[in-house]
């Protein structure tokens, strides 16, 4: 593989990121090259994204999976780095991508992602080591199109890098409880439309469950407050996901009953 072949593009969608924006592209300004898909930021997006590559386009957003695969269309490099503007590439990871991409196999690795709440790191709730597929030979994998929480398919076998990368999340216990609301309301329309039905007593027991699972078995309680936030906000999400649900199918009670395996998680 030549050293053209290893040429690494850092793909970044955005929409509104002015707090965040500016650090995100700081931490990949090595790579060969940086692609940011704005989708009509109100702010300084784009005028700051600017100053870091003249690679930056602004289009109508397209859901989640369908704008990430567009900003891998724009990229002109071989191998494709993607993070969302609120993450963050940390030091040592740039040496292992272009290491790891030299060998002919795989055409995919993961990081791990270590996931931060007021500058506290989540070690538990799930949220460590959290696995994602980020770089990836281009051609070689998409993203999916779930209404939220996109995930990249197609590589058969996918290589781990041990160099994490840092994600900024939620900001505050509304910011919290607002996403929970509208991730609910995307999943509750996804599910809907295929043909899963729900009840009252659905929703609290999925809630409960989710709650539980979050807190103590997945150790939540050791993260603090933080932990308790977290798993709250879970329940609340999937409670307010099953509900929905239960209306859409009043509305349209023809729709296939179906099933779902859920844990309740809002990232």
């Amino acid at each position: 593989m030549t050293v053209e072949n290893q040429s690494i593009s850092a793909v970044v969608i955005t929409k509104n990121e002015t707090a965040n924006i500016a650090a995100c592209l700081e931490s990949v300004a090595w790579a060969d090259e940086i692609v940011v898909l704005d989708s009509g930021s109100a702010d300084r997006t784009v005028e700051i994204s600017r100053q870091y590559t003249s690679k930056v386009f602004v289009e109508p957003w397209r859901g989640m999976g369908a704008q990430k695969n567009r900003a891998i269309d724009l990229a002109q490099g071989p191998w494709i780095f993607q993070l969302d503007a609120d993450e963050r590439a940390v030091e040592g990871l740039e040496m292992e991508i272009r290491q790891a991409i030299t060998r002919p196999e795989p055409q995919a690795y993961s990081l791990r992602r270590k996931n931060y709440y007021r500058g506290q790191w989540i070690r538990h709730c799930g949220w460590w080591p959290d696995r994602v597929v980020r770089v990836f030979l281009k051609g070689s994998a998409r993203f999916s199109e779930e209404a939220i929480h996109a995930s990249l398919q197609g590589p058969s076998t996918v290589g781990r890098l041990t160099h994490p990368i840092v994600h900024h999340s939620f900001k505050s216990p509304e910011d919290f409880m607002n996403r929970a609301r509208i991730y609910a309301c995307r999943q509750a329309e996804e599910m809907h439309h295929q043909g899963r039905r729900a009840t009252a007593w659905t929703a609290v027991s999925h809630g409960v469950w989710s709650l539980v699972h979050t807190y103590f078995i997945r150790l939540g309680f050791l993260d603090g407050a933080a932990g308790l936030l977290i798993s709250v906000s879970n329940f609340m999400g999937v409670f307010y996901r099953y509900m929905m649900i239960r209306d859409l199918n009043r509305n349209r009670p023809d729709d296939a009953p179906g099933r779902t395996k859920d844990t309740g998680d809002h990232r």
